[in-house]
């Protein structure tokens, strides 16, 4: 079954994807926008920024802004623990850190594992998710973080880096 399963795989397309948690479900995001992964650790608050950008870190002389994707997909309570996880993200050109719950594991998955959203709702936006991906007995959502990131609300163009490294804010 195992090898079927391997075969069918190399035969398909596939790509690699981070998957974590956002409370109960599990998510996925091409690992190739991954830079690195770190622990959670305090922020730096922008003064009316959106409530989901926490606010910004140095990362090695290089402004990051960090979002809370917990708030951003406006899920249940956001607690923060030893667990709690920071994925910094190349997005369309800008670094960013997306805060999760946690991180489980790199997963390749095949084309013909991923299917489309129902059309359940007209006023729920899913223009941000790939996919569902189904593996084994579990469900996946594959986010686009381009299009989740670059949402009109999300106003994280207007954090820019200058050439002298300091964070300008477009108001």
């Amino acid at each position: 079954m195992i090898t079927k399963s391997i075969e069918k795989i190399s035969n398909q397309k596939a790509r690699e994807y981070l998957t974590f948690f956002l409370g109960d479900e599990q998510y996925g995001l091409d690992v190739q926008q991954v830079r690195e992964i770190r622990g959670f650790e305090a922020v730096t608050q922008i003064a009316n920024a959106p409530q989901f950008i926490l606010g910004v870190v140095n990362l090695r002389e290089k402004i990051v802004p960090i979002v809370d994707l917990r708030i951003k997909l406006n899920l249940n309570q956001v607690l923060y623990n030893e667990l709690t996880t920071v994925i910094i993200l190349n997005v369309g050109g800008l670094t960013v850190g997306a805060v999760v719950d946690n991180v489980s594991d790199v997963i390749i998955i095949a084309e013909y594992q991923i299917k489309d959203i129902p059309s359940v709702a007209i006023s729920v936006d899913t223009k941000y998710i790939l996919g569902i991906a189904t593996i084994a007995e579990s469900m996946l959502l594959l986010l686009d973080m381009e299009q989740l990131l670059s949402g009109q609300e999300s106003n994280l163009n207007d954090f820019v880096l200058s050439d002298q490294n300091k964070l300008e804010v477009s108001l």
